[in-house]
């Protein structure tokens, strides 16, 4: 099984597959190295695709200290891959917490990020919300300690995000729902208290992300409702960005949608290759609606 370990000594498992410009997916609470399986179908044909489960998921390590969690962490063990395999720059793609990682990323570490895809970035960042999701984190992390993963799963899985998955794909969200009931209790419940419920708002990120050049793609899904004003929110922020609002979709978009999440990733990074995926033109001002003169 290979593994990659990090500065702070912990073992993660990864999956690497196909070769060229090397593309790093980060998954969110609720997936692991497995949620990106479309994609690493999908860009091996083109591209060096690496996939990893975050410490705290399975076959990864398990600390079981809330100090070892943090979003500062998360972003660490993300350089530590790319190190560990050699690679200088990266294509990042992230969704949910990965997603939160994603950005982080670009701030900390443009000189290693290709670009970015940001998708379904947006729980707990609406600051009318804040303390809400904090408080709700932590008693998820009790419910996952307490009952244990696989007895929580099937209630985590049907939050309201997620139903519109259900709904439409049955067998792909009973897959998402088994794969969460394997996750580690301890790992999940560690995440929620050390990495969700103290990551900051990306609103509070405000002047960093005005000046990440980076490019950009912002995903989220139309009934995905905490993410959608948050997305609207980095657009407008984010200067070499772009916004994707993918129509009757909720929260796990790269498996809930993988035929559309593929195309445009695909589009947008073939774009970032060719150098034409740039800041937006200052002659397009926002305030603008029609000349005059």
């Amino acid at each position: 099984m290979p593994t990659i370990t990090t500065r702070d000594g912990v073992a993660l498992h990864y999956e690497e597959a196909g070769s060229g410009t090397p593309i790093l997916f980060v998954h969110e609470f609720g997936g692991d190295w497995r949620s990106w399986e479309p994609q690493m179908r999908y860009f091996t044909r083109r591209y060096r695709c690496i996939t990893y489960s975050a410490r705290g998921y399975l076959p990864s390590q398990v600390p079981e200290r809330v100090d070892a969690y943090s979003q500062v962490n998360a972003v660490n063990d993300m350089i530590d891959v790319l190190n560990g395999l050699n690679i200088d720059r990266a294509h990042i793609v992230g969704l949910s917490m990965g997603g939160f990682a994603t950005l982080h990323f670009g701030l900390h570490h443009p000189d290693r990020a290709r670009s970015l895809v940001v998708a379904g970035a947006g729980y707990g960042a609406e600051k009318a919300f804040e303390a809400y999701f904090r408080d709700v984190s932590l008693a998820v992390a009790d419910q996952f300690e307490n009952k244990g993963a696989p007895a929580f799963a099937p209630t985590y899985a049907t939050a309201a995000s997620r139903i519109v998955f259900q709904v439409k794909d049955p067998r792909g969200w009973q897959e998402f729902a088994t794969q969460l009931g394997e996750h580690s209790s301890i790992g999940s419940a560690m995440t929620m208290r050390g990495v969700q419920a103290r990551r900051p708002s990306i609103y509070d990120l405000e002047d960093e992300l005005k000046r990440m050049t980076v490019p950009t793609l912002i995903v989220v899904g139309d009934e995905d409702d905490h993410c959608l004003q948050p997305g609207i929110f980095l657009k407008k922020t984010v200067p070499a960005s772009g916004l994707l609002v993918l129509p009757k979709t909720g929260h796990t978009l790269n498996i809930e949608e993988p035929a559309l999440f593929n195309q445009f990733v695909s589009d947008f990074l073939a774009t970032v290759e060719q150098d034409k995926w740039g800041a937006r033109d200052p002659r397009s001002a926002p305030t603008e609606i029609m000349k005059t003169s």
